[in-house]
């Protein structure tokens, strides 16, 4: 009802791993899920058609922006982060850079040395309503 849409499912499934001891150097392009248990130096970015998860395990560091629908971090994100639908910092989360989020859960002990910004629901069409003239109170 008046349009909203119900929120992307997250992905519950891991595709993909970038193993601990693993450095990956370059932007990583994804669908489904990736968990990071590594250090990745480069952007993270998954497809924008359809929902995607990214896990940053506790070991793990990026160096990089990521731009996910949803993201789960309990290592260090060195870069903004654009969740465009849920984003999760764990306890041992340590972000620096600006989080952008639709819904937000931070656990105690999770720190951001950034900005926290809000995205904004689809904004619902504006409606003009006009008065008929025959209705008027006198006064």
């Amino acid at each position: 009802m008046f349009g909203r849409k119900k929120p992307h499912v997250p992905q519950k499934q891991i595709d993909s791993l970038i193993g601990a001891g693993t450095t990956v150097q370059g932007d990583v392009n994804f669908s489904g899920g990736l968990r990071v248990d590594g250090h990745v130096r480069g952007h993270i970015h998954s497809q924008a058609d359809g929902p995607a998860t990214l896990v940053i395990s506790e070991k793990a560091v990026v160096d990089g922006e990521i731009r996910v629908s949803h993201v789960v971090v309990d290592g260090t994100v060195n870069g903004p982060i654009y969740a465009s639908e849920y984003l999760e910092l764990l306890p041992n989360a340590k972000v620096t850079g600006d989080l952008n989020y639709k819904t937000l859960e931070m656990q105690v002990g999770a720190t951001v040395d950034g900005r926290l910004l809000h995205l904004q629901a689809e904004i619902a069409e504006v409606v003009e309503i006009k008065r008929i003239s025959g209705n008027t109170v006198a006064g």
